[in-house]
C-alpha cells in the first residue's frame, strides 16, 4: 500500500510527518519535480507493507494539483504507483447558523481576506491553507454515491474534518443571476467523492466531523460570503485551498482521494485573535497518528471484492 499525502506548506507537512512517524521514523527525503517527498513506512496492524510519502506542494488548488500530478507521475513511471492521495492540513470551519444560510441568496462582496490564517500569522513556510465499513482487513471502497446525510451545524476549533465530498466552490462565473459553477456552463467538474468506506472508517477512528469540504482560491473574509457559500453548499463543514487540486490530479490517474483537515479558525470575518493555528497543527499530528495504521489496512476495489 502506497499513500501520497499532500499539504500546502512545510508546517503542515511536518505535523503530518510527526503523526505518521509516531509508529515509524522517517526513512528518507526524495526529490520529485518541484518538491521533496518525506518517506515513512509505518507498520500496519494487518495487510501489506505501508509506504507514506508526504509532500508540501504549495498554497492553492493550482499548486496542489501540479505537485500531486508530479509525484503521482514520477511514481507511475517508476512502476511504484500510489494507491491513495490525501489532501491534508488546517482549514476554516463553518460555524454560522445554517437556517439563515438556507434562505434567499445574499448579495455578498468578495471576501476581504487575501490569504489563510496560517500564512498570514507565521509566513508561507510556517502553516497551512484555509481561512483554515471496516473489517479485520480494513475497509474496501466500491462505487461512491453522493452523500445524503445532513452535515453537522459546526466544525469547532481544533476538530478534525473528513470530506465526504471535495468541492471547488469558486470555479465558475459570475452572472446577472449570481454565481454559476463551471459545470453549469457545460465544462469540467466541481466535485470529487472520496471512497465512502474509507471516509467512514477515518471519521470513526478520529471522531471527525464529516461533510463537504470546499476548495477556494480566495479565502472567505466576511459573514456575507460565508452565508452565501453555505446557501450554495448546505453540507459544507470546512473550507481550505488545496483539496480539489489534489483530487483532480488524482482522478486523472484513477487514484482515489481523501481530504482531512483540522480547524484553525471560523469561516467568516477575519478575527486573527481567535485563530488557533498551533492547536490545529497539534490536532493534525494526532489525527495522522491515528489514521496511519488504518491506511495500511485499506484497499480500493471497484469490483466490490476484497483484494
Amino acid at each position: 500500500m502506497r499513500v501520497l499525502i499532500v499539504t500546502a506548506v512545510p508546517a503542515e507537512r511536518d505535523a503530518v510527518v510527526r503523526g505518521v512517524g509516531a509508529t515509524a521514523p522517517e526513512l528518507a527525503e526524495l526529490p520529485v519535480p518541484g518538491g521533496m517527498l518525506h518517506r515513512l513506512s509505518p507498520a500496519p496492524p494487518t495487510g501489506p507493507p505501508l509506504t507514506v510519502d508526504v509532500l508540501a506542494a504549495g498554497v492553492g488548488p493550482a499548486a496542489a494539483a501540479a505537485g500531486t500530478a508530479a509525484a503521482l507521475t514520477a511514481a507511475a513511471v517508476a512502476r511504484t504507483p500510489y494507491d491513495l492521495a490525501v489532501s491534508a492540513g488546517i482549514g476554516g470551519g463553518f460555524s454560522t447558523g445554517r437556517a439563515a444560510a438556507a434562505g434567499p441568496a445574499v448579495t455578498a462582496p468578495e471576501a476581504t481576506g487575501s490569504g489563510d490564517a496560517g500564512s498570514e500569522a507565521a509566513g508561507p513556510e510556517a502553516t497551512g491553507p484555509g481561512d483554515a465499513g471496516s473489517e479485520a482487513a480494513g475497509p474496501v471502497a466500491t462505487a461512491t454515491a453522493r452523500p445524503t446525510t445532513p452535515a453537522p451545524v459546526t466544525a469547532h476549533l481544533g476538530s478534525v474534518v473528513v470530506a465526504d465530498a471535495i468541492v471547488a466552490a469558486d470555479l465558475g462565473a459570475e452572472t446577472p443571476d449570481g454565481f454559476a459553477a463551471v459545470t453549469d456552463l457545460g465544462f469540467g467538474t466541481v466535485e470529487h467523492l472520496p471512497p465512502a468506506p474509507l471516509v467512514a472508517a477515518v471519521a470513526e477512528a478520529t471522531d471527525a466531523v464529516r461533510g463537504t469540504v470546499l476548495t477556494v482560491s480566495t479565502v472567505t473574509g466576511s459573514a456575507e460570503r460565508a452565508a452565501e457559500l453555505l446557501r450554495r453548499h448546505p453540507r459544507a463543514v470546512a473550507e481550505a485551498m488545496e483539496g480539489f487540486g489534489v483530487a483532480e490530479a488524482a482522478a486523472a490517474q484513477a487514484v482515489p482521494a481523501l481530504e482531512v483537515r483540522t480547524v484553525s479558525n471560523a469561516v467568516g470575518p477575519r478575527d486573527r485573535a481567535a485563530w488557533r493555528i498551533g492547536e490545529a497543527l497539534e490536532a493534525l499530528t494526532g489525527a495522522f497518528a491515528t489514521i496511519a495504521p488504518l491506511l495500511g489496512t485499506w484497499t480500493f476495489d471497484p469490483e466490490g471484492t476484497r483484494q
